[in-house]
């Protein structure tokens, strides 16, 4: 891909509808949980995905955004296997009650920990790349 750099303007305000589409809000929050898992085979992966669909479905009322999930393996960060979602919420505390109520009988879970992170936009720019 060319990218040529004077095909581009840095503007602080969204011009086109594509760029209105892009802006973030004034405030976030991060809810990250992490699930200890006890083991790791094949079927963790699914049975974790499952569960954590539950969690969408029955988080009516909650303003969400589902961003990541993954498994990260023993010895990556730490001694533990861990299964971790992160969601952007603007109600932290009903979507970690739902979280917790979908996943306090997971027999594979040593533990379930939670991460809230307050976030506030300090300056956005908005711009369109010219590509070949």
């Amino acid at each position: 891909m060319n990218i040529e750099k004077e095909n581009f303007e840095i503007s602080s305000e969204p011009i086109t509808k594509s760029e209105k589409k892009l802006v973030q809000q004034q405030f976030n929050t991060n809810v990250a949980f992490y699930v200890h898992l006890k083991e790791y085979n094949s079927s963790v992966r699914e049975e974790l995905i499952r569960r954590i669909e539950e969690v969408f479905f029955f988080a009516k009322g909650i303003d969400w955004k589902f961003d990541s999930f993954g498994i990260e393996k023993a010895g990556s960060r730490g001694t533990n296997i861990l299964g971790y979602f992160i969601f952007r919420s603007a109600d932290a505390k009903k979507l970690q009650d739902f979280f917790i109520q979908e996943f306090k009988d997971y027999n594979n879970a040593l533990k379930i920990t939670c991460s809230i992170a307050k976030y506030e936009k300090v300056d956005e720019k908005f711009f369109q790349i010219g590509v070949e």
